[in-house]
């Protein structure tokens, strides 16, 4: 009896013991640990999923597609739940096609709990993984951003980087519209895991859609133009721009060599580059019609003026003489413009003096960024007054000594297009419904002498101008040719390296399109009369005639 008494006594105590430890690690549970354990559910029972936000489209003024975001596909992975990695690896690569070791390189981490697969798949691509069924990988949708027309205005446009964001060009000027804001959405599950409830808990608010003043055929053209340059010239680089010159509306942009804006980084960071914006060169003789301006507008000339032009002259200890050699000639202030004299210009420039040239170029806008709604502008070169050395008078008026930008250049002679008012360039015209605000100009020189001027140009395309072959049949038009030396590394110009350039518009006397053109490092010829001034011909015959301007 008293064996089985003990017996019940040692059961007692052995239930009794386990009666207080699951107490008390119900007690620890409950307690203890009861925040830790209620966010762990909530974790397994609730998860936050981002809707990404469709990125905004960039249309030319004609509603052309120039920047769109398709959907897409991230593949990610959790490392750790990836079972037989080498084989996964191998499944994949034949679907996502990408090389076998880098998918197992993330496949086999184990020093983190999310690697990325693939970025921005295609979705029947996705589809087809998907349904692999392979546990541990994740299937993230995404937008992927695509340029329908590749190669063109790729500079221009920019480029997004792998998170979406704008990193150059008008994606990244614009970035803060184009990006929207990303939607979020709760997904609640039951204790098995199956989905019991999806709520908004962010909206998703897509980009907004941008209109530019692009024109997709001028710009088509101004690049197969360029490309013609680039293989008959095999020049270093070359850009081109067209604008309407009464409200500085950028039909197009181009620039040669070109890349292809859906592998943007794939190309060498020179050809990456903007260089109607973001590249410097000395101008060269376009510059004289801005020494000839001043000149007029101060009254120390008209376009009848004679000068006594010799062959050489001499300024302080540099002795400069013209692009061809000549004799003794007398020649007005048009035909010193016309027939491109670098003494004769000088001759103009001494007349205003360094104070006043000074005032004048920089009333033109020149050393200051022009203002335009692109990012990465370059303000130029410009010497101040107090650095002028006794030669500066001898080599600014004929555009050496200093440096601009080809829009700084279309700018200023769209001031003297449209009738001496300098206005900022735009290439924005339409932010989603609400029309962009067209930057104000502002007067730099009188209608009259804006006249004057236009009509000296159009020498410059008349018999013995310097860009007699650039005339177009039924037009009159004026421009410039310009043909620079480019500064060497000793401080003193180089004798095989040069820009060569033209700047015009049309019709001469009210103009509607301005073209320039700019060529650096030509090989065979240099001079603008010759390489860049077809070019501007090619390009502003195709756009006379496709934007119907009446001869």
């Amino acid at each position: 009896m008293r064996l089985i008494e003990r017996r019940i006594g040692f059961l007692f105590a052995v239930f009794l013991l386990l009666l207080l430890l699951g107490a008390g690690r119900a007690a620890w549970l409950g307690v203890v640990k009861a925040g830790t354990l209620k966010q762990a559910a909530v974790t397994q029972q609730e998860a936050d999923i981002t809707v990404p936000a469709r990125r905004g489209t960039i249309v030319d003024r004609e509603g052309t597609e120039l920047a769109v975001s398709q959907p897409a596909v991230t593949i990610a992975a959790t490392p750790y739940l990836v079972e037989d990695a080498p084989a996964v690896a191998a499944r994949l690569a034949r679907v996502l096609r990408k090389p076998e070791d880098e998918l197992l390189r993330q496949l086999a981490r184990r020093d983190t709990g999310f690697a990325y697969v693939a970025r921005r798949v295609p979705p029947a691509r996705a589809r087809r993984v998907q349904r692999m069924e392979i546990a541990g990988l994740e299937f993230i949708p995404e937008f992927e951003r695509v340029y329908p027309r590749e190669w063109m205005a790729a500079q221009l446009l920019g480029v997004t980087g792998t998170d979406g964001q704008g990193l150059a060009g008008v994606e990244y000027s614009l970035d803060r519209f184009l990006r929207g804001r990303d939607g979020e959405r709760r997904l609640t599950k039951d204790a098995l895991g199956d989905a019991i409830e999806l709520r908004e808990t962010q909206r998703t608010v897509p980009g907004t859609d941008i209109r530019l003043t692009l024109d997709a055929n001028v710009q088509d053209r101004a690049e197969e133009v360029l490309a013609e340059v680039g293989e008959e010239w095999k020049p270093k680089g070359a850009t081109a721009i067209v604008m309407d010159p009464r409200d500085g509306a950028i039909l197009a942009l181009a620039n040669w060599p070109q890349v292809n804006a859906n592998a943007l980084g794939d190309a060498p960071d020179y050809a990456r580059q903007n260089r109607a914006i973001g590249a410097t060169y000395e101008p060269g003789s376009t510059f004289k019609a801005f020494t000839v301006a001043g000149a007029l507008e101060e009254g120390e000339v008209t376009p009848a003026s004679t000068f006594n032009v010799p062959p050489t002259i001499t300024v302080a200890d540099r002795e400069i003489g013209e692009a061809h050699p000549v004799d003794y000639r007398t020649l007005t202030t048009r035909e010193i413009l016309s027939q491109s004299s670098n003494v004769g210009s000088i001759m103009i420039g001494q007349r205003l003096g360094a104070e006043r040239f000074d005032s004048w170029v920089r009333r033109f806008g020149f050393g200051s960024p022009t203002g335009i709604d692109l990012p990465g502008e370059e303000r130029g070169i410009l010497l101040d007054l107090d650095d002028y050395s006794g030669s500066s008078m001898g080599n600014l008026p004929i555009g050496q000594g200093l440096a601009v930008t080809p829009m700084q250049m279309a700018v200023g002679y769209a001031a003297i297009a449209n009738g001496g008012i300098l206005r900022p360039p735009h290439i924005v015209e339409r932010v989603g419904e609400r029309a962009a605000r067209k930057p104000q100009g502002h007067r730099v020189i009188s209608e009259a002498t804006a006249a004057s001027v236009r009509r000296m140009l159009e020498g410059v395309l008349g018999p013995g101008g310097t860009a007699s072959g650039a005339a177009i049949d039924g037009y009159v038009l004026g421009g410039k040719t310009g043909t620079a030396e480019k500064p060497d590394e000793f401080g003193g110009y180089s004798k095989t390296k040069f820009v060569s350039s033209f700047v015009g518009f049309a019709p001469a006397q009210r103009p509607k399109l301005l073209v320039a053109v700019m060529v650096d490092e030509p090989q065979g010829d240099i001079y603008g009369g010759t390489v860049a001034a077809p070019a501007f011909q090619r390009i502003t015959s195709f756009a006379l005639n496709y934007l119907r301007i009446a001869p």
